[in-house]
């Protein structure tokens, strides 16, 4: 029997068991049914974020970024590019620290871009500045090593 592990639904949040077999299936969110993998990097918000990161079993990637900042929006394409590359086993997620200062303040946040790199609830890495796809995949996979 495989491992049923919990996804969170990007679209509405609802909590997936999913087996772990499964994942690269496009499985669909039991609620909602829009796929929970979508192959891009997710904006989420600052409770969608808890969400993610209390009820996933899933490795969560976040790049906390600004609108405003030229380092994160060239990072950008490298970062859906990375996407693209590592889910389903690890969910993208961007979160903007200008319209959520306070989860950019709890993680100590000082210089941006900056990812975040998390597994069961607890920061695993993380690395400040621009990085290429294949450096985002490949930092990703040795710290889940």
């Amino acid at each position: 029997m495989s491992e049923a592990l919990h996804v969170v639904c990007p679209a509405c949040g609802g909590v997936n068991r999913v087996p772990a077999t499964r994942l690269s299936q496009n499985p669909k969110c039991g609620r909602c049914k829009e796929p929970l993998f979508a192959g891009s990097a997710q904006p989420v918000s600052g409770a969608a974020f808890s969400q993610q990161l209390q009820r996933s079993d899933i490795p969560l990637l976040v790049d906390f970024w600004a609108p405003w900042c030229g380092p994160c929006r060239m990072m950008a394409p490298a970062f859906e590019q990375a996407a693209q590359q590592l889910e389903p086993q690890v969910r993208l997620l961007k979160l903007n620290t200008e319209e959520e200062q306070a989860a950019a303040s709890q993680f100590g946040i000082r210089g941006i871009p900056t990812m975040i790199l998390f597994a069961g609830g607890r920061e695993v890495n993380r690395v400040s500045g621009a990085m290429d796809a294949g450096g985002i995949v490949n930092w990703t996979r040795q710290a889940l090593a």
